[in-house]
């Protein structure tokens, strides 16, 4: 009498519900999140509707990131059911859509709420070419004095002028190149007013930041100031003082 094997004996594993959600989920929140930039880039909504967008993405995400947990436990190595590396993806694409907007929630609680950052808050520099470009932005090119200033010393202490031990033209023509290097668009370069105004545009929800560098005469060579300011939001999340951070390091030898 022929003995059955054993293995067509077993019934074959399933798939996890679990898995298969907590991923569809994730999927789905990740595109939220990811989607609402690109969505107010391409004016299909306004930026409330994208926030909200990216808010309830988040909070899918997290959930799906919970499903996905327990679907990996549920198909996790030696256990009946199919479907661990898909609930594993799950789990990552869920704490990436929670995630981002979590640490851009952070970082808004952590910065103060202003939106100009200037190395120099006594005399900063001026706009001059860009306020053309600025019609109907919320925020105006106007400093307002030591309401911002205090703030800022209090949370940026180390944005600070920068002098450059070389002729003022020669450090006027470095203030332009590491402004092009960085990226920047150049709006205008006045080398007679050791002038430069450019604007800077966020790569994900394409938001436009304006920047003055100042170039003025000192007894060491050219002394640089930088002036970054967003045309939208009360806060900036830190944004212009990274690029302050960021533009002054490259102007270094």
């Amino acid at each position: 009498m022929a003995l059955s094997n054993p293995l067509t004996m077993m019934s074959p594993q399933k798939t996890s519900v679990l898995a298969v959600v907590g991923f569809i989920a994730a999927v789905f929140a990740l595109l939220m999140v990811g989607g609402a930039g690109p969505a107010y880039r391409l004016e299909l909504v306004d930026l409330t509707p994208a926030f909200e967008l990216m808010r309830w993405g988040a909070w899918m995400g997290l959930a799906a990131l919970l499903v996905a947990l327990g679907g990996a436990w549920i198909t996790r190595p030696a256990a009946q059911r199919r479907g661990f590396a898909l609930a594993l993806a799950g789990a990552v694409a869920g704490a990436v859509a929670f995630g981002v907007p979590f640490a851009m929630l952070q970082s808004a609680k952590a910065s103060p709420p202003i939106h100009d950052i200037t190395t120099d808050t006594e005399n900063p520099p001026r706009f001059v070419a860009i306020i053309a470009l600025r019609q109907g932005s919320p925020n105006s090119v106007e400093y307002q004095g030591e309401a911002v200033a205090g703030q800022q010393r209090m949370a940026y202490p180390d944005i600070r002028p920068v002098t450059l031990s070389e002729p003022p033209d020669a450090a006027f023509k470095r203030a332009l190149t590491a402004a092009r290097d960085i990226g920047w668009q150049i709006v205008a370069a006045v080398p007679a007013q050791g002038r430069i105004e450019a604007t800077d545009t966020t790569l994900w929800f394409g938001f436009k930041d304006d920047i003055v560098v100042r170039v003025t005469p000192t007894a060491a060579g050219g002394r640089i100031d930088v002036r970054s300011v967003s045309r939208l939001g009360e806060g900036d999340l830190g944004k212009n003082a990274a690029r302050i951070r960021a533009y002054l390091r490259r102007l270094q030898p």
